[in-house]
């Protein structure tokens, strides 16, 4: 499964370096993060990691494989 995540404001590098697996791109006051992700877990650590980092999940979306 490939996901997008998108926060609010312009991750700085040493934030996006928090999520690895993911690949990211600034747009629009928003930073998009997008790429694999391995199970339900994984989803939910994500996202987990973004509220521990105080980051606003604006959108999350599954990607068409």
């Amino acid at each position: 499964m490939r996901y997008e995540i998108r926060v609010e404001g312009h991750l700085s590098e040493t934030l996006a370096k928090a999520f690895p697996e993911l690949d990211h791109v600034v747009m629009s006051g928003q930073t998009v993060l997008f790429g694999p992700v391995v199970d339900e877990a994984h989803l939910y650590g994500l996202l987990a990691r973004c509220q521990s980092l105080g980051l606003r999940v604006m959108e999350m979306r599954q990607l068409p494989e």
